[in-house]
């Protein structure tokens, strides 16, 4: 997280969904940002980065005890150009 704050000083996280049930809260994001310093190896693009994810938190005591995140991290990486963008297969059985 310190390298993401890092590397994008005008993130901003939006909070699309939450729903909690007993000691779990579950929550799904979204983010955007400029990419002004390194992350990860990936020297600064100058890039506008959007990505989402869903996070599940355990709660006791009124703090968090667990933390599961899932992301979008190949769309990130290819927004960065740090990956190729997938295209459109071919049709491989026409002609």
């Amino acid at each position: 997280m310190t390298q993401v704050l890092a590397a994008f000083p005008d993130g901003r996280w939006t909070v699309e969904d939450q729903v909690a049930e007993g000691d779990k809260v579950a929550t799904r994001w979204s983010f955007t940002g400029i990419h002004r310093e390194t992350l990860m190896g990936i020297a600064p693009t100058g890039k506008q980065v959007t990505t989402s994810g869903v996070m599940i938190d355990r709660i006791v005591g009124g703090k968090i005890a667990e933390e599961w995140e899932e992301y979008d991290a190949l769309g990130m990486m290819q927004q960065l150009g740090a990956l190729p963008s997938m295209g459109k297969a071919e049709d491989k059985t026409a002609s």
